[in-house]
């Protein structure tokens, strides 16, 4: 299939409920697999009437959507299918209001499922330590708009991403110097080259295992050879953005799930229909 998915694509591969749950089936377990009850490899075959799977060797029954968010939902699978969709093949996120339209459920039904699929982002998207040239920038989003209190009810985000590679965000406490550090050493591998802007916390990089550069925004410098923040501050222009737009505004209770959303899709924008099976699988 082609690397950007169509609507008519996506009913084309998943018709009805049948084809979806098969497709649960075979991206969780394997249509054959050793089976958990005899042993044995086996095939197995839909059950009529049931979300169910029975072995050909025992009989066993596999229920491929229990312990994922389609369990116990009323919601039909084809409808949770089309969400995911809407997810990965966007660039701006899926609002409750227009999951609601699009799908014809409440708009109850329509914010829980948003949140139970950007939950399935954060278990998708690896986590692994990042090598060769990294940018890192921080920033703040959201907040009251009064001047008084608006830094104290914003929430403080950092972003590490490999250039040319995968990215990593994170919701920070402060910007402390003791704060970059822990995530810095968390997330970089000793010997690789950072780029920062001008922010004093980063001074903690000239003594350490890391190659340092900055960049001084506070004077309109926006590169220095090959030092510069800017693929991290455009995920953070994007991300802004997107929440103006899209969500208005968003909770702190439940900021994360709309940080690991963003940088789920920015690691995968390239492969959306890879993107829609990774988070299948990650059900």
């Amino acid at each position: 299939m082609a690397a950007t998915l169509s609507v008519r694509q996506f009913f084309a591969r998943f018709p009805d409920d049948d084809a979806c749950l098969a497709h649960v089936m075979e991206v969780r377990y394997g249509l054959r697999h050793v089976c958990r009850k005899c042993s044995k490899e086996a095939s197995f075959h839909r059950i009529a009437g049931r979300k169910a799977f029975a072995c050909a060797q025992c009989g066993d029954h596999v229920y491929p959507c229990a312990d994922t968010i389609f369990q116990d939902s009323r919601t039909s699978l084809q409808l949770w299918f089309y969400a995911i969709f809407l997810f990965v093949t966007t660039r701006h996120g899926v609002s409750s209001r227009e999951l609601q339209r699009q799908l014809g459920v409440t708009l109850k039904t329509a914010w829980r499922m948003g949140h139970k699929i950007r939950e399935l982002t954060g278990r998708a998207d690896m986590k692994v330590m990042l090598n060769g040239h990294v940018e890192i920038d921080e920033t703040y989003v959201g907040g009251v708009s009064d001047r008084e209190n608006a830094f104290k009810s914003k929430t403080i985000v950092m972003g590490l991403k490999k250039r040319g590679g995968r990215l990593h965000t994170e919701i920070i406490p402060d910007t402390k110097k003791a704060t970059f550090e822990r995530v810095v050493t968390r997330q970089v591998q000793e010997g690789a080259t950072i780029s920062t802007d001008e922010h004093v916390s980063y001074n903690l990089l000239e003594i350490s295992p890391y190659e340092h550069g900055t960049v001084n925004h506070g004077a309109k410098e926006y590169a220095r050879g090959e030092h510069h923040v800017n693929s991290v501050e455009s995920f953070w222009r994007i991300f802004k953005l997107s929440i103006a737009s899209t969500h208005i505004h968003i909770s702190k209770q439940h900021f994360d799930k709309y940080l690991r959303e963003f940088t789920f899709r920015s690691n995968h924008r390239a492969r959306e229909n890879a993107m829609f099976d990774l988070l299948v699988a990650s059900l």
